[in-house]
């Protein structure tokens, strides 16, 4: 089956995102729990590449396969989960990389690095970390991972927030998020 990337954001209705994000089937990660425990060998860096014994895996194809498999356990720590195996991962940052953002219809929708397209309310918040001049902004994903906005993501968030005030907060979904850490 050949892959096809969803649209550009910018060209999508909120209907046409949210029919988008309701095609993805992910395996119901959730439910299984192998007692088949191993190390996966991978890294996911902070700028997004996934490694495998330190070589990088260029195949975005794998990486989206891999992605669907992605759980975060409530001690922190990354796995990758099918039926009979669960595999730890390294995650040096986030799991994901959000290379887009649009908003549509009063909601923020974002594109990941593995394209997968997320919109932001109480399923999916945002949230600021670091410090005021070096803040990092993460999105939740699924699972307890998260995207952590690139630059132009974050710019193009930072003027969605300032073309409706100055207080530094942007709303989707119902919610408000402020852009600046804590």
């Amino acid at each position: 089956m050949v892959y096809t990337p969803p649209p550009e954001l910018a060209g999508m209705s909120l209907a046409q995102i949210a029919e988008a994000v309701a095609e993805r089937r992910l395996p119901p990660v959730e439910q299984w729990s192998p007692d088949n425990v191993d190390d996966s060998r991978m890294v996911i860096k902070a700028d997004g590449t996934w490694l495998h014994d330190g070589s990088p895996i260029t195949r975005p194809a794998m990486v989206r396969a891999f992605a669907g498999l992605l759980n975060r356990e409530d001690d922190g720590s990354y796995w990758l989960v099918v039926p009979y195996q669960k595999l730890s991962i390294e995650v040096e940052d986030a799991c994901f990389i959000a290379t887009d953002v649009s908003e549509t219809e009063g909601d923020l929708a974002f594109r990941l690095n593995t394209d997968e397209l997320v919109v932001a309310g109480p399923d999916n918040p945002i949230r600021a970390e670091g410090d005021p001049d070096h803040p990092a902004l993460y999105l939740h994903v699924r699972r307890g991972c998260e995207a952590r906005l690139n630059r132009s993501t974050y710019e193009q968030l930072a003027k969605i927030a300032l073309e409706k005030g100055d207080d530094w907060t942007v709303s989707s979904g119902g919610e408000t998020y402020s852009l600046l850490p804590a």
